[in-house]
């Protein structure tokens, strides 16, 4: 016979806070890459793009695609202004 043993388990600070825990979020945690200064950030993410392109599983936009996501998108933003105003 399988017994089932429940545990409990705490949540920190930040994770309390998120949950609508009486504790104040703070920023202090320097942890992730959401944490770092923007220009790191910014550095890092080149990096990725570069590996990606040199790998050859990088993608380059044609003019027709841009278009085409652009249209896409100015017509989703269009969408949910109205529907707000509805």
């Amino acid at each position: 016979m399988a017994t089932n043993h429940v545990t409990q388990r705490t949540t920190s600070g930040a994770a309390a806070a998120k949950a609508g825990g009486s504790r104040p979020q703070s920023n202090t945690s320097r942890r992730g890459f959401a944490s770092m200064d923007p220009e790191q950030q910014r550095r890092i993410a080149s990096e990725g793009g570069k590996a990606s392109h040199a790998s050859g599983r990088g993608h380059e936009w044609t003019s027709q695609e841009a278009r085409e996501a652009g249209r896409k998108g100015g017509q989703s933003s269009t969408r949910r202004s109205t529907a707000k105003t509805a």
